[in-house]
């Protein structure tokens, strides 16, 4: 009888492969490196144990949308393998009164998209300094909107400047770059480029703020194309599965 732990392991052995050819494949078209692109592994809904054998298959980085979801997955991880140098990023859309317990185990926060919210995640980074939670200031990415929907986060393009440069000037976070979403129903290819150009603006006035988060299962190969640096990666990697009680 086959070990379904084993089974498992052998399903995500084989998205794993796949969905690097196809980054090494997107980069090749874009004559670029594919140690240029970070692959993040989206493990919302998915168990801790799925995360424990990317582990194993060489993937250190996974990205979650819920905080109280996430918290529990990290403190489960740690318990399921003591020591093992996962770096989780919350992507998913932050409230302020969730700061501080995000600050605790991220690595990097990818939805920044208010200056409210920067000044959340900034008091709760320099009280994780001082209680030994960090050692270092938050790493985060201002989310930018493509389109406009507010129930989908992210500041408006003309508020890009002003957000950044509040990140900036904060003593506790660290401005590494943006992450966007392509709008639903569009051409992601345009909106990545466009998103290509805020990116080039961003750096214009922040030369360290060189991450691009852009891309998930259905449009990576577009998003790499445009300069991404970082694909956010669900299904491809973790198929359609869910938990029973989320």
């Amino acid at each position: 009888m086959t070990d379904p732990v084993d089974e498992r392991r052998a399903e995500l052995a084989e998205a794993l492969a796949a969905v690097r050819g196809r980054i090494a494949a997107a980069c090749a078209s874009a004559h670029r490196s594919p140690d240029e692109v970070e692959l993040l592994a989206v493990t919302k809904t998915r168990p801790a144990t799925d995360a424990a054998l990317l582990l194993e298959l060489g993937l250190c980085a996974f990205g979650e949308n819920r905080v109280q979801e996430a918290t529990g997955k990290v403190a489960e991880l740690d318990r399921l393998r003591p020591g093992n140098g996962a770096r989780w990023h919350l992507v998913g859309r932050l409230q302020r009164n969730k700061a501080r317990p995000v600050a605790a185990w991220a690595a990097r926060v990818e939805s920044v998209d208010s200056v409210r919210l920067a000044d959340a995640l900034d008091g709760a980074a320099r009280r994780a300094v001082q209680g030994g939670e960090r050692s270092a200031p938050l790493p985060v990415l201002v989310q930018v909107s493509l389109d406009d929907d507010p129930a989908r986060g992210g500041v408006p393009p003309s508020g890009l400047d002003e957000l950044a440069d509040r990140v900036a000037a904060a003593a506790g976070l660290r401005l590494d770059g943006l992450m966007a979403v392509a709008p639903l129903g569009a051409e992601p290819a345009r909106a990545f480029a466009d998103l290509a150009r805020l990116a080039e603006r961003l750096r214009s006035r922040h030369p360290d703020a060189r991450v691009l988060s852009a891309g998930m299962t259905a449009d990576m190969d577009e998003a790499i194309r445009c300069g991404s640096t970082c694909v956010r990666v669900g299904t491809a990697l973790l198929g359609e599965r869910r938990l029973a009680s989320p």
